[in-house]
């Protein structure tokens, strides 16, 4: 391994909870995030996008995550997922994505937990312990969180999380071949992120 991919894999976020940890998924371990999207699929299906076939292969994770590891390098996101302490089972995901600099210093965050580990309050921890990554670590101002009216679980867990409610969005995202208003939030970095 070189001195330069050394230096990189060292830039890449471990984060760590008593029973979970968040970091970027390598294409060589596209088995476990496949895994987690096959076992999952009926029940995330009514809160994501249509997903054809091909989302559903090893093919398809494999170059997915190849690009999540580009974009963080690019600083265009940074796609965490969530795995079982020993490391070996993906949990779920959270995904800072849309990364803006500039003025704005913002992002959006999307997540999704499997069905086995719901009402458990990990969810809740994950966001803080990653949203205080993005705002000490990647110097954000803002992230924002949209959540579908009817997604209850998820409106408790970012309001759990400290984000607050600005507005409503009519006709926002397609979920699931439907156009879904959305109920838009935030999240301000406490400390300002250029000191």
């Amino acid at each position: 391994m070189s001195l330069n991919n050394q230096s990189r894999i060292a830039e890449l976020p471990f984060l760590s909870a008593e029973d979970f940890c968040l970091r970027l998924l390598h294409p060589h371990e596209s088995q476990k995030m496949l895994a987690f999207r096959i076992e999952n699929r009926q029940f995330h299906k009514s809160w994501e996008p249509l997903r054809t076939g091909e989302f559903f292969t090893r093919q398809y994770w494999s170059l997915n995550l190849d690009y999540a590891l580009q974009d963080f390098y690019a600083g265009d996101s940074v796609p965490l997922v969530m795995m079982d302490i020993q490391q070996e089972e993906v949990m779920g995901v959270i995904n800072f994505t849309s990364i803006i600099r500039g003025t704005f210093q913002a992002c959006h965050l999307g997540y999704s937990l499997g069905e086995r580990h719901q009402g458990k309050g990990m969810m809740t921890r994950a966001i803080r312990l990653s949203t205080a990554y993005m705002f000490e670590v990647k110097k954000m101002h803002r992230i924002m969180a949209n959540y579908m009216p009817r997604n209850k679980r998820s409106a408790a867990v970012l309001e759990r999380a400290g984000f607050v409610v600005e507005g409503k969005a009519r006709s926002f995202m397609k979920i699931n071949g439907v156009w879904e208003d959305h109920i838009l939030t935030s999240l301000i970095n406490p400390a300002d992120p250029t000191d």
